[in-house]
């Protein structure tokens, strides 16, 4: 897995007003979790740009004012309107330690489902694993090949030597769904062959009714 480096400095005033003052200076107010103490920092607002904005789970090397630390990004918070980044929570990770991630899901293969007019859906932008840090992949694959109507993966189908997937086993990744007009005319057709007395066959004509003989 990537590292991203972040560079910090320590913050003398940690109140609301401070972190305002920092946003506006395009600083992101932080802190470091775990070890002896918890270090409440200040970084770049640019330095982010490659950690978060990205498809791929990184690593952080973390150096405040020369104190460094190995961590990851545990949760980060955004503007609702502007999406800049508010505040950041980083936690401390040793070799020797497991750790929790969200890994990033990628979809790979073509779905047959699809082919045949379906659409894949994706379900989980994410997974949440539990593991070593040198068990930790960039993003996990999902081989959506053998997909076809109404299938599905779920988390229980997924296996990764030296990972444990915290989500639910029979949570859904991905799957392949029939779009609502195909679904109705499937529907329609089901009904008719079970029912073939309810409608005439396409393209039959109805028979004029016969005259009765006398009348005018």
């Amino acid at each position: 897995m990537k590292t991203v480096e972040i560079i910090g400095y320590r913050r003398a005033n940690l109140g609301k007003t401070g972190s305002q003052k920092l946003r506006d200076e395009g600083l992101v107010p932080c802190v470091l979790y775990g070890g002896n103490e918890q270090i409440h920092f200040y970084s770049p607002m640019i330095l982010f740009r490659e950690l978060v904005y990205t498809t791929e789970a990184h690593f952080v090397h973390i150096n405040i004012e020369g104190e460094e630390a190995q961590a990851i990004l545990q949760e980060v918070q955004f503007h609702p309107v502007s999406e800049v980044i508010l505040h950041a929570d980083f936690l401390r990770i040793s070799e020797d330690r497991k750790i929790k991630m969200s890994i990033p899901v990628r979809l790979v293969g073509t779905a047959p489902g699809v082919a045949k007019g379906g659409t894949l859906v994706r379900k989980r932008a994410a997974l949440k694993v539990y593991g070593f840090p040198k068990d930790m992949p960039d993003h996990i694959d999902v081989n959506v090949s053998d997909l076809d109507f109404h299938h599905a993966i779920k988390i229980g189908d997924m296996k990764i030597e030296g990972l444990e997937f915290l989500d639910p086993k029979q949570a859904t990744i991905a799957a392949v769904e029939v779009p609502r007009a195909a679904k109705l005319a499937a529907d329609e057709a089901a009904a008719a062959a079970a029912n073939p007395e309810a409608a005439p066959a396409a393209g039959a004509k109805k028979e004029a009714p016969k005259k009765e003989e006398g009348k005018k």
